[in-house]
Formats: C-alpha cells, structure tokens, sequence
C-alpha cells in the first residue's frame, strides 16, 4: 500500500512539474521576440489551431491500437509474433494504398470535410475493437484492421493538407514542424493511457496466457476509451472551418 502511494505521488508531481514547465514554455514564447512558435497561428488561425487539435486527438487514440492487438493476437489468440505482425501489417498497407488518393481528394474537396470522414470511419473501428472476445474470428479482425487503414489515410492526408493551407509560406516550417509535435505528443499520450489502463486491469505480472481474462479486459477498456476519445476528435475536426473560406491559401490573420 505504502508502495502504491508512492507511486500516486510521484506521478501527482510529474503532472504537476510538467503543466507548470508547459504554462512557463507558453509564456516565454509569448514574450519572447523570436519565439520558438508563433502562437498567434493558434490564436488568430481557427483552422490552424483546430487541425492540430484533431491531429493530436487522432494520434493519442491510435497509436496503441497495435500494442493492444500484439497482445490480444499472442496471449489471447496464442499466435506467434510473425504471424501476429502479419495480420497488423494489414492496416498500414491500406493506409498507405489510400492515403495518395486521399490527399488528391483533400484537392478537390474542402480538406476538413474528408478529415472529418476519415476520424468517423477510425472512431467505427476503434468501437468494433472494442467488441473483440476471445472467439473472435481473424476474419472480423482483419476486415477492422482495414476500415482503420481507410480511416487513418482519409484523416492524415487530407489534415495535413488544411494545416499546410492554413498558413502562408514564411510559415509552412513552424506549420509543419506543430504538426510533427502532435503527432508524437499524441502517440506517448495514446502510449500512456494504454500502460495506465492496463495497470489498472493487470497489475505488476508477467503477460502470459493465464492473465488473458485481464488482458482482454483492459483492450476493451482501452478501445472504448480511444473509440469516445476519436468521436471529440470529429467534433473538433468538423468545426475547424472552411480551408479555403477562411484562409485561401493566404491567411492573413498570421501574415505579419
């Protein structure tokens, strides 16, 4: 107990320590006169602020999906690593099979729309996860991997493609470095939440096929909680504005 206790308050003051190092970092570079970021792409670029915000949504509820599926197919399916990464290489090939189409779309058709789509048909796989038991079929398994593959190209592409738009071109290095940082801030919050639900579902043991119920249990906490964690994500994403409307490629809310 006095352990656990420990635990919980060395985790309080990181938390602690790392908001009030974030709060310092955003006040610096609001005074400082070369800042690091330019906030006001934040402040003033309603596009800007809300596709990054739908980017670090999307990654913190995606990144685990494979660390939770590695141990489901080998615990709880009693697969072997090969043939488990053989079955997880399924959605990224079909991310990168529809990702270019994806981004020619993003062209024609207003980004945040497809963005939009793309978050939806994630958050429908991430709750089809959810459901998994261990009879589950391969079959089911396999067609959930690919409607995430169609939902991360239709998401990734095409956000990528609002965020650049949304700024001029003096930008497009801070733009694309923002996007960059919440892409790996998303994947150690997804990488984090999963480690926190799974201590809480499993414990300090050793992953082996006699904890299965645990382990399967803590996967569908975690889908379920990705899967509403991905719904905010559209909400965001939806409300983000018209690229073209709002920007045209010129922004002059960031133009200074």
């Amino acid at each position: 107990m006095g352990s656990l206790s420990c635990q919980m308050l060395s985790g309080l003051v990181l938390v602690v320590g790392g908001t009030l190092g974030l709060a310092a970092f955003v006040w610096w570079e609001h005074h400082t006169p070369s800042p690091l970021i330019n906030l006001s792409l934040f402040l003033k670029n309603r596009v800007f602020a809300f596709s990054n915000l739908a980017a670090l949504i999307n990654y913190s509820a995606t990144f685990s999906v494979t660390f939770f599926l590695s141990f489901y197919l080998q615990y709880i399916k009693l697969l072997s690593p090969a043939v488990a990464g053989t079955i997880l290489v399924t959605q990224p090939v079909v991310q990168a099979v529809f990702s270019s189409y994806a981004g020619r779309l993003s062209d024609r058709i207003e980004p945040g729309r497809i963005a939009s789509a793309g978050m939806a048909i994630t958050a429908g796989g991430l709750f089809l996860l959810s459901l998994l038991s261990a009879d589950t079929s391969l079959t089911y398994l396999i067609g959930t991997l690919i409607l995430l593959g169609l939902g991360f190209a239709f998401f990734s592409s095409p956000n990528t493609n609002a965020i650049m738009s949304s700024v001029i071109k003096p930008y497009y290095g801070v733009a694309s470095g923002t996007l960059g940082t919440m892409r790996l801030v998303g994947q150690m919050l997804s990488m984090g939440i999963a480690m926190v639900i799974i201590s809480l579902f499993i414990g300090r043991v050793m992953m082996t096929p006699e904890v299965g119920t645990q382990i399967l249990m803590s996967i569908r906490a975690g889908f379920t909680f990705f899967a509403l964690l991905c719904c905010c994500g559209v909400f965001f994403s939806l409300v983000r504005g018209s690229v073209r409307e709002n920007c045209g490629g010129t922004c002059p809310d960031t133009k200074e």
